[in-house]
């Protein structure tokens, strides 16, 4: 029994492979075998994830509840960069708070169906340290608001 989580599940259908259909079949296997005692959850981009299921008529029976996540919101992937600052002890300047929302909404008005959400988040905020720590490294001896301090340069 227990839970099974399979991420990118979609990748098991993908180009024929012998490794794939052998991978399914048995899933399918044991979710039958199972059914009492095993949860499985399939995660994924929806229109792949949609291939997968119609890939195998097994799939499409088995998994009968589907919850698709809507993407977050600007103001919601503000908020994300705002605790992973936060919790890697991080602070903004006023106008580097206004390049990352105008960053964000960027990101999100151009989005596609493989945007990444909160990995997106995590990519331009990582980034952003990445260029304050090079602008610190041209510094003798920063003092410690430089240090947890990121400006709008950073964003750019």
């Amino acid at each position: 029994g227990g839970t099974l989580f399979i991420d990118e599940a979609y990748t098991l259908s993908r180009g024929g492979s012998d490794f794939g259909q052998e991978a399914i079949d048995t899933l399918l296997k044991k979710m039958e075998d199972l059914k009492e005692n095993l949860i499985v959850i399939a995660a994924g981009y929806t229109a792949e994830m949609n291939d997968f299921l119609s890939s195998n008529p097994g799939l499409t029976s088995r998994f009968t509840n589907k919850i698709i996540f809507e993407d977050y919101l600007p103001e919601e992937l503000f908020s994300i960069a705002m605790d992973l600052l936060n919790k890697n002890g991080y602070l903004l300047e006023m106008s580097a708070e206004n390049t990352l929302r105008e960053r964000l909404l960027q990101v999100y008005n151009t989005r596609d169906k493989n945007f990444g959400n909160a990995r997106t988040v995590r990519n331009i905020v990582y980034e952003a340290i990445g260029k304050q720590e090079n602008r610190l490294s041209k510094l003798l001896n920063p003092d410690n608001q430089a240090l947890t301090t990121l400006i709008e340069d950073d964003f750019h």
